[in-house]
């Protein structure tokens, strides 16, 4: 069977750009089938983009072709590349950073740079454009290989995993009754606010389902929110419009606000710039 394309970009449905890279895949074979990842990851982040990846991967099937185009860099001479993961999946995006957590959490075997001598659409008008590399090359390169039309090693030249582009990584902190952490990412829809504190780890440091626990929040530096939440299992255990700790999807301690939103009622973001402190 063809692997299938999962793409992911920020580009949203507003214009044609989503339907003119499809129409790209379809035109160089018609059987490949296309899944949509999320096409509303935020303006230029290369962050989130490496999340949304890290976060999808391992639940398709070994061998999926990963399209992930945010790219603030693109028609400078940022790499565009194909990655290969250790566990059996090839991402088709700019080195920009969006590799980070995947290549952190998975490994990456081996990195091609594209060459776009031969994996770039040609002939459609489009040889001077340089802003749209979502259609004309990764797209482009990405159905070439799900369609069997060139190997992984005919990409282009290969490079070392070490040169990857990385987001900086900050490692939670554990001791008796503490941890310390930082909110990666959010549920855009849902408003919660996810930490890097896996939940083996956070119960190892004493803390237990039932718990009501001291959490500050900072913001560069700066405390921005103190309350005693209570840590459970899910969302239901608080009271409707109270906010609680709980475990995510991906087995990180969260923040969510009992059908209601964290992120917009208290104003809290993601990344290395936010800091949480969560204690006995």
């Amino acid at each position: 069977m063809k692997p299938i394309l999962v793409y992911q970009t920020d580009f949203t449905y507003k214009e044609g750009a989503i339907s003119a890279m499809y129409g790209v895949v379809k035109s160089v074979d018609r059987e490949l089938e296309i899944i949509d990842g999320t096409h509303e990851i935020p303006k230029f982040d290369t962050w989130s983009a490496s999340y949304r990846l890290y976060q999808s991967m391992p639940f398709w099937p070994q061998g999926t072709i990963f399209v992930s185009v945010v790219d603030p860099g693109v028609g400078t001479n940022r790499r565009a590349c194909v990655a290969r993961t250790t566990n059996g999946y090839l991402i088709v995006t700019p080195d920009n950073g969006s590799l980070t957590h995947v290549k952190r959490a998975f490994g990456i075997d081996e990195i091609r740079e594209i060459d776009e001598t031969i994996n770039r659409l040609r002939g459609m008008n489009t040889d001077d454009v340089s802003v749209f590399h979502g259609r004309d090359v990764f797209s482009y390169c990405a159905a070439r290989l799900a369609s069997g039309i060139i190997t992984f090693e005919e990409v282009g030249q290969v490079y070392n995993p070490d040169e990857v582009v990385m987001h900086p990584i900050h490692e939670p902190f554990f001791k008796a009754g503490f941890a310390k952490g930082i909110f990666e990412i959010n549920d855009p829809n849902f408003g919660n606010n996810w930490t890097n504190l896996p939940l083996k780890s956070f119960l190892n440091a004493g803390f237990a389902y039932g718990d009501r626990l001291q959490v500050t929040i900072f913001h560069q530096g700066q405390e921005v929110y103190a309350h005693k939440l209570l840590f459970e299992r899910s969302f239901g255990y608080a009271k409707t419009g109270e906010a609680i700790l709980y475990n995510n999807e991906l087995m990180r301690v969260s923040i969510a606000v009992n059908q209601g939103s964290f992120v917009e009622q208290f104003g809290i973001g993601y990344g290395p710039e936010w800091q949480v402190e969560i204690s006995k």
